[in-house]
């Protein structure tokens, strides 16, 4: 038995697909309604990692969002501001130019989003991130590789990464919609964590399959379970497709009923988005919000 044979025999898994789903909904339906209301709406703006990863961003839009970021205490001094701000590397500059509220600077790396380039490329421009200001840095699990169980590579490829940043925070996306089965979910989750992922986040929001309830359920077992064996605290972050106050509610009633009270601050989760600012405002502030 090689290293990561025991690593998954230490943390097992057996829900189907279909187990994962209906686990999900049953925790919703009880817990969902005592979640959905103003404090927790307010909770989850001051969890958003503003973002935009657009093929058209550019220095004016990016320091328009990040100005907006400043402002957001004069406009609205009764609410807690975002957790971070995310964007590409070539982005991080400007953000850290323009950026005044205490937030944080979060860059995609890694070659992102598919994570199909060289490991060295990888390295590089995650730490080159890392030297414009970036304070946290979002790489992409080399999906590929996971399916063909390459695991000695893609634990590698992370901690590599991980070295290569030094104090920032790493969160590793699964992207969970291309994993296809809840135990593969599971396993990724476990292999990131293993492999020094501070954050797992569930997807890029560039496929057609993002955040769901149930790659969060999976998500939330595993650090659950990674936590009760180590001790060692991994944070949580759905993103992609997470852009209603509705869907905000079910990700943070997932985290709030398996991994607790401990979790909910912006430390731990995180959501990242583009829309769902505005419609949290909304909803907080009961009419159509458009300050983002």
């Amino acid at each position: 038995m090689n290293k990561f044979e025991e690593l998954f025999s230490a943390y097992p898994f057996s829900m189907s697909n279909e187990q994962v789903k209906q686990a999900a909904a049953e925790l919703l339906k009880a817990h969902k309604a005592e979640n959905n209301n103003r404090k927790v709406w307010e909770q989850c703006l001051n969890q958003i990692d503003l973002t935009t990863l657009s093929v058209d961003d550019t220095r004016a839009k990016v320091t328009k969002m990040a100005t907006c970021v400043n402002e957001f205490p004069q406009h609205f001094p009764h609410l807690k501001n975002v957790a971070a701000i995310c964007v590409y590397p070539a982005m991080v500059e400007t953000v850290k130019q323009t950026l005044t509220a205490n937030v944080g600077i979060a860059a995609v790396a890694g070659g992102f989003p598919a994570s199909q380039t060289f490991l060295e490329v990888k390295i590089a421009e995650a730490a080159l991130a890392v030297k414009e200001g970036a304070t946290e840095i979002d790489i992409v699990l080399p999906v590929g590789k996971f399916l063909e169980e390459r695991y000695e590579e893609v634990a590698d490829e992370i901690s590599e990464i991980k070295a290569a940043i030094g104090k920032a925070h790493l969160k590793v996306i699964l992207e969970t919609g291309a994993l296809q089965t809840a135990e593969n979910i599971y396993r990724a989750s476990i292999l990131a964590m293993a492999s020094g992922a501070d954050f797992i986040k569930t997807s890029t929001g560039k496929i057609a399959v993002n955040a769901t309830p149930e790659a969060s359920y999976v998500m939330c077992c595993a650090i659950r379970d990674w936590k009760n064996k180590t001790g060692q605290k991994v944070c949580f972050k759905p993103a992609g497709g997470v852009s209603t106050t509705d869907e905000a509610v079910d990700h943070y009633t997932i985290v709030k009923e398996l991994l607790g009270q401990d979790w909910l601050n912006n430390e731990s989760f995180r959501f990242g988005a583009s829309r769902l600012a505005n419609n949290l405002l909304t909803s907080i502030e009961g009419e159509t919000v458009k300050y983002f």
